[in-house]
């Protein structure tokens, strides 16, 4: 390929004026699993009409703003591989709930930190100036509750889940569904 050809390709990438927008899409699964769809594109009519195509294929439907948003609580979570700090389990908790953290759970590998979204920066802040690095840290749409199913329902979820995050707009997928 010429080097004329890649240079105005360059260029007329980076002058590019195409506006992103962030789309939230709520719809129903198999079996009535709440799913929550973030993207974010160039083209709302193109990536509404995938993600309703996917939510089609898999025995789902989309559905309308709101309907699904309600089964669900935005909240910042951070999580620590406890191989990777030195601090003992109290010491940890006492730095996370002194920045501002609602809530600390201690696994057998992990801890999860849980935060309001307007405290998830202050908490994080905090945690990384104390050195710790994450496994995850992000504000996340966590379920009020939860729908659990059976084989052919998971491997229906499954798919669901799977061809959403192959399209190419779409950023995060939240679901209800207990796996």
């Amino acid at each position: 390929m010429p080097n004329d050809t890649i240079n105005n390709a360059i260029k007329k990438a980076s002058t590019s004026n195409e506006n992103y927008e962030e789309m939230v899409y709520e719809g129903y699964g198999p079996n009535g699993v709440a799913v929550i769809v973030e993207a974010s594109t160039d083209n709302k009519n193109r990536t509404a009409a995938d993600v309703r195509h996917v939510f089609d294929k898999a025995g789902g439907n989309l559905g309308t703003t709101g309907c699904v948003s309600y089964m669900f609580n935005k909240k910042g979570i951070i999580v620590i591989e406890k191989a990777s700090t030195s601090m003992d389990e109290e010491e940890l908790m006492m730095l996370a709930l002194d920045a501002g953290a609602e809530d600390f759970e201690s696994t057998d590998e992990i801890y999860e930190i849980t935060t309001d979204p307007s405290d998830f920066t202050n908490v994080r802040e905090a945690l990384e100036a104390a050195e710790l690095t994450f496994l995850e840290a992000e504000v996340q749409m966590i379920p009020t509750t939860t729908v659990q199913l059976d084989e052919n329902g998971a491997e229906k979820m499954e798919r669901l889940i799977e061809k959403l995050e192959d399209l190419d707009d779409v950023s995060n997928i939240y679901h209800n569904w207990e796996e």
